[in-house]
C-alpha cells in the first residue's frame, strides 16, 4: 500500500525512482480507507533531505499513511525555500485542533545550547504537551529525543568530549519488544551528536524503559507510556550518503572533525560507503506503525486521548 502525500512534494519523484509506491492526495481521496494520519515537525535545516529520508522508511509498509508536516512559527528555515514552507507545511497553531495516529519530532541543531535558550523552547514543549493528548504514539528523534526526555523526565543531557559521530553497533535489551520484531541480536545506527543522555538516569525513572544501547554510543532507544512515547538518539532514518555530506561539509570549512566511525570501505572516502543500518531502520518504522500506531490508535481518530 502507498503512501498518501501532498501534491507536487518533491519527495513524490524522488521516492518513485526507487521504486517506493507514493501517490498524491488527489488520487487518494478516491480509495474508500481510513488512512493512518501521521504529523512529522521537521526541525532539520535541510528540510526537503529529512523529508524524503523519513517518507521513504515509512512507506515500506502494507498500510496507507497520510503525511502531513507542522512547522513552528518562532523559527524561520534559512536553508529551505520559503515556497516549499508555504506549499507543504503548516504552523502549529493551525494545526492544534486536529488529533493523529501517529507523530515524528526530528533532531535539531541546537544541541550545544541549553534547552531553555533555544528561542523556540516555549513552542516546542507546547507541541510535546499537545501530543499527549491528540497523538496515538510520538517518535522523537536524536535531539527531540534529548528535549523530550528531559522536559517530560527531567533527564539532564550531558556533552560529550568530541563529537559521536559514524555508525555504531547496538544491542537489543528486550528481544521480545514488538518494536524489536525481526531484528537480530545486534544492528548497527548511525549517530552525529555531541551530547547525550546517560543510562543510570534512564534506569533512576521507573516511567522510563530502556530499549536498546551501544558500548561505544550509550543509549539508543528508551520507551515511555506503554510505548505511546519512543525516545530514538540516534539517526536510522539517514540515507546512506547523508553522513559523507556532513563530513565533507564540516572540512570545507575547517571545523575540527573526525572521519565517521565505521562508514566508509576499508575506512577510506575514497572507497564509498558500507551501509550496514538500512535493514535495521526499515523493521524500526515499520514495527512502530504496526504494533504502536495501526494497532492502538481508534478507528474514530477523535476519540484519542
Amino acid at each position: 500500500m502507498p503512501l498518501n502525500l501532498p501534491d507536487k512534494l518533491p519527495a513524490i519523484e524522488l521516492l518513485k525512482k526507487e521504486n517506493i509506491f507514493v501517490i498524491d492526495t488527489s488520487r487518494a481521496t478516491r480509495q474508500d480507507i481510513r488512512p493512518l494520519r501521521i504529523v512529522i515537525l521537521n526541525l532539520m535545516p535541510l528540510k526537503i533531505t529529512t523529508e524524503t529520508d523519513l517518507i521513504r522508511l515509512l512507506s515500506n509498509t502494507p498500510l496507507q499513511v497520510e503525511i502531513s508536516f507542522m512547522k513552528i512559527k518562532s523559527h524561520t528555515s534559512k536553508n529551505t525555500p520559503i515556497e516549499h514552507m508555504k506549499a507543504f507545511y503548516t504552523d502549529f497553531e493551525k494545526m492544534r485542533g486536529e488529533k493523529y495516529d501517529g507523530m515524528i519530532i526530528t533532531g535539531a541543531p541546537v544541541e550545544q545550547m541549553e534547552f531553555e535558550e533555544v528561542n523556540y523552547w516555549d513552542e516546542i514543549t507546547d507541541i510535546f504537551n499537545w501530543a499527549r493528548t491528540h497523538v496515538t504514539s510520538t517518535l522523537y528523534i536524536c535531539w527531540a529525543a534529548q528535549a523530550g526526555l528531559y522536559y517530560h523526565y527531567g533527564i539532564p543531557k550531558y556533552a560529550l568530549d568530541k563529537k559521536k559521530f559514524g555508525i555504531f553497533k547496538h544491542r537489543v535489551l528486550q528481544p521480545l519488544h514488538p518494536i524489536f520484531r525481526g531484528f537480530d541480536d545486534s544492528f548497527y545506527v548511525p549517530h552525529s551528536r555531541h551530547t547525550e543522555v546517560k543510562k543510570d538516569d534512564i534506569l533512576k525513572n521507573p516511567d522510563l524503559t530502556l530499549l536498546s544501547e551501544s558500548d561505544e554510543a550509550g543509549v539508543y532507544m528508551v520507551m515511555a507510556r506503554g510505548g505511546r512515547e519512543f525516545f530514538v538518539t540516534g539517526h536510522s532514518e539517514y540515507s546512506p550518503l547523508t553522513l559523507d555530506a556532513e563530513y565533507k561539509r564540516d572540512l570545507d570549512k575547517g571545523l575540527p572533525i573526525d572521519m565517521p566511525c565505521n562508514y566508509y570501505v576499508d575506512n577510506d572516502p575514497s572507497k564509498g560507503v558500507c551501509v550496514t543500518w538500512r535493514a535495521h531502520a526499515n523493521l524500526l518504522f515499520s514495527n512502530w506503525l504496526n504494533y504502536f500506531v495501526y494497532q492502538e490508535t481508534p478507528y474514530n481518530i477523535e476519540e484519542i486521548r
